[in-house]
């Protein structure tokens, strides 16, 4: 193009100096021959000169052809890049999303495991199998009476008939509840024979009497060996239980001898009867349940709380592969964007015109003027 311009220069300053001859030597014979010659030398030259241009204009296309291959080319390998890239970040991401979900469904399968155990739990309370009788005609068999009343209520693995304790003493059983309550240590062994006394219609009334008070002190001295032997620091609960195998002695004691209870409840005894030995069986099985229920709602708060982490490591990585998908998307458009400005570059390319520079002899118009962007 700069050969061009400086052709274009000297063709404009050689017709200058032809029409400064002309216009001094108009009226002379001898410059008619010179301004022949100058004309024939300038048609030469333009045909040289269109001959350059040609040359010029068609190595330019050339050389414009192949730098567009080339960049076509560069940028069919950019793009194949950009989607390889783009489908292994894509298959990664849902490879990741698949152990995720699996790990969901591991998570998900433990926790319906931990209830299945809490339903087992539950179904594994032993309803009650035998119907108390009277009372009053039992007798003495209180410990026979509390093991069937045990039996009947608490699981096996949370009692223990006989027991022999730290301090060398053997229960007639222990509860093992959990804390805070603790173990608790359950005496059958009620003396009954004072009483039969004073509800017998045969006996004399100061047989009745002396009874009562032998009963008394046999009751006061129970207590007592009750809250001495069964009471251990770090071992049992800081209360024992004195069971009475008869309602109807649980009555007498409560209606008339109310010194005995506040001296039980002194001394830390609680004195039941079947009836109430029921209700604290009851109490002890709801509390071995909730206890249980307790850890298994551990165990599935822990998994829940992995299970959280889990949709957060996938939330973390869907947000990753978005912002890949973005950056891919980013990168097509703007290769998209220098495709359009190459096709408008062909376009111009092909519409250059040649223009008209100035009249020629022999009604040629050799003279053109290329106009080409140059942004």
């Amino acid at each position: 193009m700069l050969l061009t311009i400086l052709v274009f220069a000297v063709i404009l300053v050689l017709t200058m100096m032809i029409v400064v001859l002309l216009m001094r030597q108009q009226n002379k014979q001898q410059d008619l021959q010179t301004l022949k010659i100058l004309q024939d030398t300038l048609h030469q030259g333009f045909q040289e000169t269109r001959l350059q241009v040609k040359e010029a204009l068609t190595d330019y296309s050339t050389d414009v052809g192949k730098r567009v291959d080339h960049l076509t080319q560069t940028t069919d390998l950019h793009l194949k890049e950009i989607n390889q890239k783009v489908e292994k970040r894509l298959a990664e991401g849902f490879e990741k999303t698949n152990e995720t979900f699996s790990d969901v469904i591991k998570r998900l399968a433990l926790i319906d495991a931990a209830q299945k155990k809490i339903t087992e739990l539950s179904s594994n309370v032993v309803n009650l199998q035998e119907i108390l009788t009277d009372k009053r005609s039992r007798g003495a068999f209180g410990e026979v009476q509390l093991s069937a009343l045990i039996r009947n209520v608490m699981p096996e693995a949370h009692f223990s008939l006989q027991h022999t304790l730290s301090n060398g003493k053997r229960a007639d059983c222990i509860l093992f509840l959990p804390e805070p309550t603790g173990n608790i240590v359950i005496d059958a062994k009620f003396p009954l024979e004072n009483f039969k006394i004073l509800i017998d219609s045969n006996s004399s009334t100061a047989e009745k009497k002396d009874a009562e008070q032998q009963f008394k002190i046999d009751i006061r001295k129970h207590i007592q060996d009750i809250a001495e032997k069964y009471i251990i620091a770090g071992e049992t609960a800081d209360g024992a239980v004195m069971f009475i195998p008869a309602e109807a002695v649980f009555a007498e004691i409560h209606a008339r001898y109310f010194d005995l209870v506040e001296i039980a409840h002194r001394a830390k005894v609680w004195i039941v009867s079947p009836t109430t030995m029921m209700a604290i069986l009851t109490t002890a099985r709801a509390v071995l349940k909730d206890a249980a229920t307790r850890q298994q709602l551990h165990i599935i708060q822990k998994h829940l709380h992995l299970l959280a982490n889990d949709f957060g490591r996938f939330q973390k990585r869907m947000d990753k592969l978005a912002q890949h998908i973005e950056k891919a998307h980013s990168d097509v458009a703007e290769v998209h964007t220098s495709a359009k400005k190459i096709s408008q570059r062909f376009g111009q390319i092909e519409k250059v015109e040649l223009e008209n520079g100035m009249p020629l002899l022999d009604n040629e118009r050799p003279v053109v003027s290329a106009s080409l962007p140059l942004s």
